[in-house]
Order: C-alpha cells, then structure tokens, then sequence
C-alpha cells in the first residue's frame, strides 16, 4: 500500500471534510482516507496497481476542492 498527503484548500466545516472523505472512498483502490481540516489536508492510503495520485487529485477537485501540493 502506497501513502499520499494532499495539501486541499477550501475546506471550511465538517461537512467539508465528510465530503472530501466520500469521494476518496469511493475512488477503487482506496484502502485508507483521513482528512483533516486544518491544516486542509488528506492522507490517502492507496494500491498504486489500482489508482494513482493523479485520480486521487481529480477526485477531490471535481467535488468543488483544490489539491494544493
């Protein structure tokens, strides 16, 4: 399992964070999700046969977010 911290700018409650939760979630290959609101950030673990970082950014972006770093 590969391990990736997103920078996300635009989270603002916890609503903020249960939404970009469920999208990562929902990404197949997604084996671990926790994002924090501050500092705005997700730790993703993941299977990098399955997904890469690439869909994991796209996810979060076409929910209404900004991958940052």
């Amino acid at each position: 399992m590969e391990t990736v911290t997103l920078s996300i700018s635009g989270m603002h409650c916890g609503g903020c964070v249960s939404s970009v939760t469920r999208v990562l979630r929902a990404v197949p290959g997604v084996q671990e999700v926790d994002v924090q609101l501050q500092p705005g950030r997700a730790t993703v673990g993941y299977d990098a046969s399955r997904v890469d970082r690439d869909a994991l950014r796209m996810a979060v972006e076409d929910a209404g977010y900004e991958v940052t770093a």
